[in-house]
């Protein structure tokens, strides 16, 4: 099978692609393979025109898109065209999107037609860079359509080499076709590039994991500028002959109806979706459903339990992250074990349990290797050094182990520490890396830090995760303000929320005299959660 995107056209042409649902836009729509190939095409020479017949390899496009067929198109046909998709989320604000578009190197950035204003967050962030802007939307019976918005930005540089044709026959397997950022504790967020063989070889581990085939049917909950959306759920399926369904956007009160109606047989979601549709009532006529996935966030061995006991389904806890192109470990279907508590045997990757000096132990710090492991943050030679290594033997020379085909020499540091049972499930015991992880967003605080200490009546700012029974965690914070500031937690919580997406903002914001240090005047996040929730 081909080594990149061009291999999910390799299946049975007349089959189902892609659905949508009633409340999605277009609404109750299905494409066959063959369609989806000729929107993919559609929308590559809509592109071209766009770009003026200058047509480039590795040139990052990025988007901000709701789920749907747009979205969906928008990523296959720039990936497809050997440019390189870089999803962003809806809801960012200007400032953030001003720095992924800036480290991505974006040229072009890609918004709704319905939503495209004046007062569109991503347009504002575009027009001040100097992007150029496009529109698209789904119109019957054409399909896709897709134009400029603002006319003056200049796509490219009139010494730029010369123009190619896109053709899916010429596209390479070591191609960056997504560029995701992941956010860090130790600075700014890393851009992740993630070729075709990259994600073909992590659709093709899923796809062995869960036996997937042209008879299964997935209900996509989760977000596309995710990697679990994108790769998990829908990139997965569609290499593997089956169907994908497609509703706008998770709605707890129509997603029984809607699953229902579509005869999707699986889905896969953060614990958080799956604890929200425990507090929903089950429809009469309950599915079949073949198997559930949690993945994202860790899911309570309690909650599992409850989940399968109410579904009457499997519920498959898996362990990912972007810089493996979503999946490298999952419980496996019965019936051989699933492990509550634990996030299942590796998928395809190699696992390896390593203290800092990079020996093997029993309790350590994940690191993996395998051909969908990204070989490197872009343009981040720090985040890159901390993050490989070599396995080392006790007389500090390099172990050597077989690798994987097309897989790095060098082994990821996934920054979460666990250990391999006797049979080799995987247990997390905790985040060596201090991100939160709300409901499946990883959240940096350091990002959250920098906007507080921008308020202008805060002398010291600190975020934290506190435990939370819906989301795993929360985002809390603890200032300090200026002498003779009167600022009120709700006015600094509305500062931030000026800056930062919705779920970014602290929950709850401590106004304090102090901030807890250790001796030798170091502020850890644990320690400061702990002061102020006990505290509370």
């Amino acid at each position: 099978m081909t080594n990149t995107f061009a291999a999910i056209f390799e299946n049975d042409n007349t089959r189902p692609a892609v659905l949508t649902t009633k409340s999605s836009d277009p609404p109750s729509l299905s494409l066959t393979y063959q369609q989806l190939h000729s929107q993919a095409s559609r929308f590559i020479s809509q592109a071209q025109t766009l770009l003026g017949s200058n047509y480039y390899v590795g040139l990052p496009i990025a988007s901000m898109l709701g789920n749907g067929l747009p979205c969906l198109l928008a990523f296959l046909g720039t990936a497809l065209m050997r440019s390189i998709a870089a999803p962003l989320n809806p809801a960012m604000k200007q400032s953030e999107i001003e720095f992924y578009l800036q480290d991505s190197q974006s040229k072009v950035l890609i918004v709704s037609l319905k939503e495209a204003c004046s007062s569109h967050q991503g347009i504002l962030a575009a027009t001040k860079l100097g992007l150029s802007i496009w529109t698209i939307q789904w119109s019957d019976p054409e399909g896709i359509i897709i134009q400029p918005y603002n006319q003056t930005a200049q796509v490219f540089d009139a010494n730029s080499s010369p123009p190619q044709t896109a053709d899916f026959a010429q596209i390479q397997p070591n191609d960056t076709a997504l560029l995701l950022h992941t956010s860090g504790t130790t600075g700014r967020p890393k851009a992740v590039p993630l070729t075709h063989a990259n994600i073909i070889r992590s659709m093709f581990n899923i796809a062995q994991t869960y036996n997937l085939s042209p008879q299964d049917r997935t209900f996509v909950v989760m977000p596309l500028f995710h990697v679990h959306g994108l790769i998990g759920s829908l990139m997965s399926t569609l290499y593997s002959g089956g169907s994908v369904v497609l509703p706008q956007k998770y709605s707890a009160s129509s997603f029984w109806s809607e699953f229902i109606a579509s005869e999707s047989n699986w889905y896969s979601a953060v614990p958080t979706i799956h604890q929200i549709q425990l507090q929903h009532e089950l429809p009469n006529n309950l599915p079949h459903i073949r198997f559930i996935r949690s993945c994202s966030a860790s899911l309570a061995p309690t909650v599992l339990t409850q989940i399968e006991a109410a579904f009457n389904a499997p519920v498959l806890e898996a362990y990912a992250m972007t810089e493996a192109s979503h999946q490298m470990c999952s419980n496996p279907l019965p019936p051989l074990a699933h492990k509550p508590a634990s996030v299942g045997i590796p998928q395809g990757v190699q696992v390896a349990i390593l203290d800092d000096q990079g020996h093997r132990v029993h309790l350590g710090e994940v690191c993996i290797r395998g051909s969908n492991v990204t070989t490197g943050y872009l343009n981040n030679p720090s985040a890159n050094e901390s993050s490989f290594t070599n396995i080392y033997n006790k007389d500090s020379t390099i172990e050597t182990t077989e690798t994987l085909p097309g897989s790095n020499e060098l082994w990821f540091r996934t920054g979460d520490q666990g250990y391999l049972d006797e049979d080799g499930y995987l247990f997390l015991t905790g985040r060596i890396k201090e991100l939160i992880n709300r409901g499946g967003e990883k959240i940096s605080p350091l990002e959250i830090d920098a906007v507080l200490l921008q308020y202008p009546d805060v002398l010291e700012a600190i975020s934290f995760a506190v435990d939370h029974e819906l989301y795993g965690q929360e985002v809390n914070a603890a200032v300090i303000l200026k002498p003779g500031s009167t600022a009120s937690e709700q006015s600094i919580k509305d500062f931030v929320g000026r800056h930062l997406a919705a779920f970014k903002v602290p929950k709850v914001i401590f106004i304090s005299d102090i901030l807890p240090k250790t001796a030798t005047g170091k502020i850890q996040r644990r320690v400061v959660s702990d002061y102020f929730t006990k505290k509370a």
